[in-house]
């Protein structure tokens, strides 16, 4: 029993440090993104970097920073890849989680599972190579544009929602699902009106994270988008985000030009905590209704 009680506790205090250790790193991050990038609205007012679309830090007579052109290119393709995956993820996770036999749900998972770990530069490769020009041929344009970036970021936010659909569904209590049967419900009706609805909290917390994946993804964006600083028109315009701001522009940016990339990622890090506190609160809500 003391020897037990002895690793027991080299195990906790394992775990304590491995916790500590994110704790600490998340904050130094955070500290390292403000400080650096904080400086530039001593000399730029906020208002003026987050709703300008004049993007100009290298002109040596008057340079611009403003990034809302960014902010609307993230947003656009943040949604449209969501409008695409959204119906797709979840239509897979329902037919995974209550319709497909058992080995065709083993080979969808696994499909999804090779989709997850599929690196981003394959993915943006294969939008290069093989949609951008399909897009150039059906709707005319250079293929580059926001509708391109879209769909590559769809296909990645797929095992996603996917698997947090399918998980979300198989933990609704077995019973529900059964006396939805015995009153005479259809598969679909039980389906429609109780499982699903019953998971709708799980199911959320999923497109909230695959919306966190869309909006931080960055080099397959970087490739079909476009990264034209300007404002997009549409889904054929070009565009860039503001995870491509600051890879476009790192390699050589400094001085007050450096600050403002910083600046971006200060925007980029608030929106990804918004999302993470949303995540937070629908999970707290659906732990709530489940009692």
């Amino acid at each position: 029993m003391r020897y037990r009680k002895t690793v027991e506790g080299i195990i906790e205090k394992i775990f304590f440090v491995c916790g500590l250790v994110s704790i600490l790193s998340v904050l130094f991050i955070t500290i390292f993104i403000f400080l650096r990038g904080l400086p530039l609205f001593q000399k730029v007012p906020l208002v003026s970097f987050l709703f300008s679309t004049n993007w100009s830090p290298t002109d040596t007579v008057k340079p611009t920073y403003g990034i809302l052109s960014f902010i609307i290119g993230s947003f656009y393709i943040t949604f449209g890849s969501l409008l695409l995956a959204v119906p797709i993820g979840v239509a897979c996770g329902i037919f995974l989680s209550q319709i497909a036999t058992r080995t065709v749900a083993k080979v969808m998972r696994s499909v999804v599972e090779l989709l997850a770990g599929i690196p981003s530069v394959i993915y943006g490769f294969f939008g290069v190579m093989v949609l951008a020009k399909l897009i150039r041929e059906i709707f005319g344009g250079n293929g580059y544009s926001v509708l391109t970036a879209s769909i590559i970021l769809a296909i990645m936010t797929l095992p996603t929602i996917v698997n947090i659909t399918e998980v979300s569904l198989r933990a609704v209590p077995q019973e529900l699902k059964e006396g939805s049967l015995a009153l005479g419900a259809t598969r679909w009706q039980t389906i429609s009106k109780v499982l699903v609805p019953a998971a709708r909290s799980g199911i959320m917390a999923g497109v909230v994270l695959g919306m966190g994946r869309a909006i931080g993804e960055t080099m397959a964006v970087l490739m079909v988008a476009g990264n034209a600083p300007i404002m997009p028109k549409g889904p054929l315009s070009m565009a860039r985000t503001l995870t491509m701001n600051i890879v476009t522009d790192m390699g050589y940016a400094a001085g007050d030009h450096m600050t403002s990339l910083f600046a971006t990622g200060i925007v980029l890090f608030v929106f990804i905590l918004g999302l993470n506190l949303a995540v937070h609160a629908i999970m707290k809500r659906s732990i709530k209704e489940s009692v």
